[in-house]
């Protein structure tokens, strides 16, 4: 069972120190992503998912393929065969997304949480929580940085430590996106230096597991003050 508050602890550190380790494409790949930001905002529009991380699932589902499906890469216009297998056919790829974040699993459109700890584990939650229950960086995330160095999930239930995911994880594409465009937040949460001695999240959504755990934080630091 995974631990979602060891978990985000793990991933807002891996942020603070991710470094991008494939700039040329990662930028290359982030200027296609921000070229088509309206297109994404119409779904962000109907769903409450933010742009930018439509934008990031959809390179890693399909290579930014309009003809596929945000949810698993198959064709929208065809009935779906991989897992959500049966969604579909639609008309067109903004109602095939809509569907895969308001009606698949993990539902992220119910999510109200959309702080930078909040994106992290509702992208980690949208490939599988496999490589959390692991204790290993995620390549859907972390590929493309220096938090990454191998391990992939081959196909369903069979993980090969010495296999490299060769595809650019989301965090790569989100701070490149976010270097282009400066409008990207989330929630207005800032993560501050995260360092062994003091970690620390500020301004985090109220409510959110970044709140949650900046207020303990907080108390620890206080104590020891």
């Amino acid at each position: 069972m995974t631990d979602f508050d060891v978990l985000t602890r793990a991933n807002l550190q891996r942020w603070d120190q991710a470094r991008l380790t494939r700039k040329t494409l990662t930028d290359k790949v982030a200027q296609s992503l921000v070229a088509a930001k309206k297109r994404y905002q119409a779904v962000d529009a109907k769903t409450g998912v933010p742009w930018a991380v439509i934008a990031v699932i959809h390179e890693r589902e399909s290579s930014q393929n309009w003809g596929r499906s945000l949810a698993q890469g198959d064709p929208w216009n065809r009935v779906s065969v991989h897992v959500p297998a049966g969604r579909g056919p639609f008309n067109s790829w903004e109602e095939a997304a809509i569907d895969a974040l308001v009606n698949c699993h993990p539902h992220l459109a119910r999510r109200k949480d959309w702080s930078l700890a909040g994106v992290l584990i509702g992208l980690e939650l949208y490939n599988g929580l496999g490589y959390a229950n692991k204790g290993v960086p995620s390549p859907y995330l972390w590929a493309g940085t220096n938090q990454y160095k191998s391990g992939k999930y081959v196909r369903d239930g069979l993980y090969d430590p010495s296999h490299v995911d060769q595809q650019l994880g989301c965090v790569a594409m989100l701070k490149s996106m976010m270097a282009i465009d400066p409008t990207i937040t989330f929630m207005g949460a800032k993560v501050v230096s995260i360092t062994p001695g003091k970690p620390s999240v500020s301004s985090p959504s109220k409510g959110s597991i970044g709140a949650f755990i900046g207020s303990n934080f907080n108390a620890i630091f206080k104590r020891k003050s």
